[in-house]
């Protein structure tokens, strides 16, 4: 039997993800969930990988705004838990499955403490295990739909949803940190 050729996931319509998050679905480039987190994947390292530790430590744009790697680590939380979103309902749980609170993942992480060159290997990990998860579904999987946070969500919606998300962070921190 010939190994399974994967199709491309096909862009997620509205009602496969959260309506709020449509200006950011918008920026994403291509209609294939795992092209869009490997591009999501390459500006991430792009970004991050030539930052200086000491330049960046406490770096926020206003006061009380997340610092630079405070948002690498909440892009981290938020992938792992839209990647298991992403699982169930692939694999059939309708949900519903709950929300989290953004904020208190960031503030008890600590990632301010952490170094910035484990924050990226950290990501890095978690992203791999996130396209290998992907690649393993079967082509039905991507369409399947749950119940994700009180919205419907499919599967390829949750997986957009990550490199939406992404890239919105990422011009966040151009244009307000890093000023470029």
């Amino acid at each position: 039997m010939p190994p399974h050729v994967r199709a491309a996931t096909g862009r997620p319509e509205p009602g496969e993800y959260a309506a709020y998050a449509q200006a950011d679905f918008d920026a994403v480039p291509g209609d294939d969930a795992i092209a869009a987190l490997e591009h999501a994947r390459d500006a991430t390292l792009a970004l991050f990988a030539p930052l200086d530790e000491v330049a960046i430590r406490g770096l926020r744009y206003p006061p009380r705004k997340w610092t630079v790697k405070e948002v690498l680590g909440h892009l981290i939380a938020d992938e792992r838990i839209y990647a298991f979103r992403a699982l169930s309902v692939a694999r059939g749980d309708a949900g519903p499955l709950p929300g989290f609170d953004e904020n208190a993942y960031v503030t008890h992480a600590r990632f301010e403490e952490r170094l910035l060159a484990d924050l990226l290997a950290e990501y890095r990990l978690v992203r791999a295990s996130t396209l290998a998860l992907l690649h393993g579904l079967p082509d039905d999987a991507w369409t399947r739909t749950g119940l994700a946070n009180g919205y419907p969500a499919s599967a390829r919606g949750l997986a957009f949803h990550i490199a939406a998300h992404e890239l919105h962070h990422l011009r966040v921190l151009r244009e307000r940190y890093l000023h470029g």
